[in-house]
């Protein structure tokens, strides 16, 4: 071939590298601290538990089982645990009420596929997780901005502006606890009123709860799809699509997540897993659930002392090291801490000479921005900080950006 990006289609234009993806290199250098990977720390993963798991699979009587092909579904006991920590948090369902997928990255691709034709208008937070807009602009859609907090827009300046573009309104997305990248949580009236305008614009919502086990202070908030539930009378009739993950709990590499939702929507996912990947790893589910039901509760506690230590780290350093003008997000739980600059700052020029000068990274804030707007913005992960590399990392930060500020005005 002569030319291969003649042959592609037209949406493999709008696929590109994720910013993070390549960062996550620089964590293979020991002089860096890094703030850039969201990722859970390797250290706290349940490893013993899953060495022993993965034995008794292997050496027992479903050892073929577990290697062999298996139902689009999922595992039906892992689904089954799912169901009943699911009634915990407000949403009684049953496992037809779920699928496993490949992470919940697979979920939020199938998603898109399932509701985004080209042209049509996705609501998505601003900012909002990259690896979402990674997903969903393979299908070609126009977003728009959704605004939990309220404002002046209506229902029908939304339609009117889908309309407008040429297409129609096909769906929201938001990450209600803790948010991939700003770390804040919606209140229960935010949840209320963007479950509100999806239903006056009759589009599902989908409801990335990649983070919700992770809670450190502050109260508790339900799940939106727990509200659809309470609001229509049960699973079945609601519009929320909720999109769980074992990868910040348990372990990420084994790529285990779920997505609940009502029956009809579930039917169309399992027939596009048939055609993805026909069903996630056999092995890997069997072992997740063998280890959830072992030590989901407490090794989530463990995590949430571990993490709560972390963000305090990082928030104490940011009050002491920060000059003024420069303001971050204080989160309730999560990996992380949402940093806005003064105007002029761009978070990847500053990201350039962070690393250049002071061997610390972070993400710049433009790449979550649908838009292409928050070139003042930076995204902190503190997962992976213990105490000197917190002091130590934004003390280094904390002179970049005075470097910066001088530069600006001097």
């Amino acid at each position: 071939m002569q030319s291969w990006p003649d042959r592609y289609a037209r949406r493999a234009n709008r696929m590109q590298a994720s910013e993070i993806r390549e960062l996550l290199k620089l964590l293979d250098q020991p002089d860096i601290i890094s703030f850039a990977g969201g990722i859970p720390d390797a250290k706290l993963f349940p490893s013993e538990v899953f060495a022993e798991a993965y034995g008794e699979i292997l050496s027992g009587e479903g050892a073929g089982a577990a290697l062999q092909y298996s139902v689009s579904e999922g595992y039906l006991p892992l689904r089954e645990w799912l169901a009943e920590h699911m009634a915990q948090i407000g949403v009684p369902c049953s496992p037809a009420n779920i699928v496993i997928t490949s992470g919940s990255q697979q979920a939020l691709d199938y998603l898109g596929k399932l509701f985004l034709s080209p042209g049509d208008t996705a609501l998505v937070t601003r900012p909002t997780y990259l690896g979402a807009l990674q997903a969903f602009s393979a299908y070609e859609p126009r977003y728009d901005q959704l605004v939990p907090e309220g404002g002046n827009r209506t229902p029908s300046s939304y339609r009117q502006a889908a309309e407008a573009a040429g297409g129609r309104m096909a769906m929201a997305y938001l990450t209600p606890d803790f948010s991939n990248p700003s770390g804040e949580t919606l209140n229960r009236a935010a949840r209320e009123r963007v479950l509100d305008l999806c239903t006056e614009l009759d589009i599902p919502l989908i409801e990335d709860s990649a983070y919700q086990a992770l809670r450190y202070d502050g109260e508790a908030m339900p799940a939106i799809l727990a509200i659809d539930c309470e609001r229509t009378g049960g699973i079945d009739d609601a519009r929320t699509i909720y999109c769980g993950t074992f990868s910040k709990t348990l372990a990420p590499g084994l790529r285990v997540g779920w997505v609940c939702a009502a029956r009809p929507v579930i039917s169309k996912l399992v027939l596009m897993k048939q055609a993805s990947d026909l069903h996630s790893p056999s092995i890997n589910q069997i072992a997740i659930h063998r280890v959830a039901q072992a030590c989901y509760e407490p090794h989530t506690a463990m995590l949430r002392e571990n993490y709560h230590k972390r963000r305090d780290w990082v928030l104490e350093a940011l009050a002491k090291e920060m000059p003024a003008g420069v303001s971050w997000t204080k989160p309730e739980g999560g990996m992380f801490i949402w940093v806005t600059l003064p105007e002029g700052l761009d978070g990847a020029a500053l990201l350039e000479r962070a690393v250049k000068t002071e061997r610390v990274a972070f993400v710049p804030g433009k790449a979550f921005h649908a838009d292409g707007g928050g070139a003042n913005t930076i995204r902190l992960s503190f997962s992976l900080a213990d105490e000197k590399a917190a002091k130590e990392g934004v003390a280094r930060l904390g002179r970049v950006v005075k470097a910066a500020l001088g530069g600006a005005t001097g």
